[in-house]
């Protein structure tokens, strides 16, 4: 596992976009570039630094295929909570060349959910998987919508929400957790591992326990985010202030191999 420690979470935001960036760039392969993305405020700053180097000519994303992590079951495109909506009003919608055939989001309105997260499945696998899966996880370690003791091997599917999910969630729903859905589609923590290369971003202190969860625990389906310990290209980016509870050892070693990366 490597651990990118910032100073701030506009640095890690840089980084991690240009990271993205170049592996994009260098994609040599006949096949589009396979790129999995996540919602929540954690990526907003990345997917600013992308659509700013797009727009400026920079990156282009004619030739990236993007997967997204998941939705909400029940709520629909124009909701301005869905999570298709939440991408194009903070990324699509700010890309010069990215074509729209080629934007993936699990469809909350379907009539078939479990029906709609095989299709996701087999569709990720026509592509050849994922290159690079960017994500973020919880306060309590989850990635995507597994919640605690899901399955470390689980694939896209339906998740029941829990209760301090919707609480967390319902600042954007008039702080009513009730008006948060109760259920999500997702996809699985064996998706997401299932990926070449995954890149986690972990900001502020409130994540502080689940980055030392995912890096110094045990792997353990009751912090989901553990599950990348046993991924060969892991790679968590994270700002000062989500590190407060790592051991000081653990701190120093990350800091010292990333220094030695530059050189």
């Amino acid at each position: 596992m490597r651990v990118v420690i910032q100073d701030n979470y506009d640095k890690m935001c840089k980084w991690a976009a240009q990271y993205i960036a170049a592996k994009i760039k260098n994609h040599k392969e006949d096949r589009p570039f396979v790129l999995g993305l996540p919602t929540g405020s954690s990526p907003i700053g990345v997917y600013k630094e992308l659509y700013t180097m797009n727009q400026a000519g920079e990156l282009s994303f004619a030739n990236v295929v993007t997967f997204n992590m998941d939705e909400y079951l029940g709520l629909p495109h124009e909701h301005d909570q869905s999570y298709w909506y939440f991408m194009h009003d903070n990324f699509f919608d700010h890309l010069v060349d990215m074509k729209k055939e080629n934007i993936n989001i699990l469809n909350g309105m379907t009539d078939d959910p479990e029906g709609e997260c095989k299709r996701y499945e087999e569709k990720i696998a026509s592509y050849g998987g994922i290159d690079l899966f960017m994500g973020g996880i919880g306060v309590d370690g989850h990635i995507a919508f597994n919640e605690p003791f899901t399955s470390l091997s689980s694939r896209t599917g339906v998740r029941n929400l829990t209760t301090d999910t919707r609480i967390v969630n319902s600042r954007f729903f008039g702080n009513d957790p009730e008006a948060v859905p109760a259920q999500a589609l997702s996809v699985g923590v064996g998706t997401v591992t299932d990926s070449k290369e995954v890149l986690i971003l972990i900001n502020g202190h409130n994540k502080a326990r689940a980055l030392a969860e995912t890096v110094e625990g045990s792997v353990s389906h009751k912090w989901t985010c553990s599950a990348l310990q046993m991924h060969n290209g892991a790679i968590i980016a994270c700002d000062e202030a989500a590190c407060g509870e790592l051991t000081v050892d653990t701190y120093k070693y990350f800091l010292d191999i990333e220094k030695k990366e530059r050189l």
